[in-house]
């Protein structure tokens, strides 16, 4: 499989110039390492003499659910922790006669629970950590499980606190233990940062309390809300982190690396898993935007502007990390990048 990096070059310096982000870090490789990588643009528009880094510490938004989550549920079922079909409410007494109860692991894992569609925690349940706790297992459904495919925050929230219940352990210290630490990913963690390592982070979201863009706590109201641990959002990454993460998830059965969860994980969750319902979903990943699940690159991507890919059968993975947010909202040009991108890395 070839890759044409100037190309790749051209099309992340020309979203600089149209100020789609102001700076992006990229990569792909295969099981054996990685292939090329670069950077384009620069960490802060207000500070044109800082420029994206390899190691910029970025906001990886939703990739926490790929990164904390699927990989905590991941190892709990790997070690038979857990069984995927079998209904919460039999095994977790908190949703025990109530309406989440009924639904499965495996329909949270692929948006078909049916559970509400927005978390609107503070709105809803307060600011309590532990009332927003009870508020959100304990809420009504909002369709009947199995029935459709709707992308929801709260799938993950869920299941970052069934991790919590099922390893008896906070869900940022279940991941650095089983995943993490395990696979050399020394520079992914829950925030808030410290001051030093917020230094290099990329800005997000502008608050407008302070009129200044965060840079080491979470862009998500729900994830700050929470104290910067949950399910939803919160992990902060760099390249290299991602790399390695992604590369042991197209490594052999044999790979001497040990992490919480193995092959057969990753195989059920890059595999369709919604039969004809649509769109498409995996477990938590879902086929690429014009790709079928047939040609097996599947996407993950965060609302900061972080996005990774993965195809075992092309053996190929990459990562296009930018912090889009401190231009705009409008997803459209992001998403047109992104496409090509992806196209460009999987050629």
């Amino acid at each position: 499989m070839t890759y044409d990096r100037d190309r790749i070059e051209a099309l992340l310096d020309e979203g600089v110039r149209d100020k789609v982000y102001p700076g992006a870090v990229w990569a792909l490789g295969d099981a054996t390492g990685t292939l090329a990588q670069g950077t384009t643009g620069v960490l802060d528009p207000d500070e044109p003499d800082v420029p994206m880094r390899t190691d910029t510490v970025f906001d990886a938004a939703s990739l926490t659910k790929i990164l904390a989550v699927w990989s905590s549920i991941g190892a709990l079922w790997e070690e038979g922790s857990l069984d995927l079909d079998q209904p919460l409410g039999t095994f977790w007494p908190e949703v025990a006669g109530h309406p989440l109860g009924t639904v499965t692991t495996q329909q949270l894992l692929t948006h078909t629970a049916g559970v509400p569609l927005r978390a609107q925690l503070k709105n809803l349940y307060g600011t309590n950590p532990k009332e927003i706790r009870r508020g959100v297992l304990l809420e009504q459904l909002h369709r009947t499980p199995g029935e459709a495919v709707e992308y929801t925050d709260r799938a993950a929230l869920i299941l970052g606190y069934l991790t919590e219940h099922l390893s008896s352990q906070p869900l940022d210290q279940l991941a650095t233990a089983r995943t993490w630490h395990p696979l050399g990913m020394t520079s992914t963690r829950f925030g808030p940062l410290p001051a030093d390592i917020a230094a290099r982070c990329a800005p997000t979201e502008l608050d407008q309390d302070t009129d200044t863009h965060l840079k080491g706590v979470a862009h998500d109201f729900s994830a700050r809300l929470l104290g910067g641990v949950c399910g939803i959002a919160g992990v902060f990454t760099v390249l290299d982190d991602l790399a390695t993460f992604l590369q042991y998830l197209l490594a052999p059965a044999t790979c001497p690396l040990r992490a919480g969860f193995g092959s057969r994980w990753i195989t059920r969750s890059l595999t369709v898993q919604t039969g004809e319902l649509q769109p498409a979903r995996g477990l938590f990943w879902h086929p690429a935007p014009g790709t079928t699940a047939a040609e097996d690159v599947w996407v993950h991507y965060g609302f900061t502007g972080t996005g990774m890919w993965i195809s075992t059968i092309k053996d190929r993975w990459a990562v296009l990390l930018t912090n889009k947010l401190y231009y705009t909202r409008d997803r459209e040009p992001l998403t047109e990048v992104r496409n090509t991108f992806r196209e460009l890395a999987f050629n």
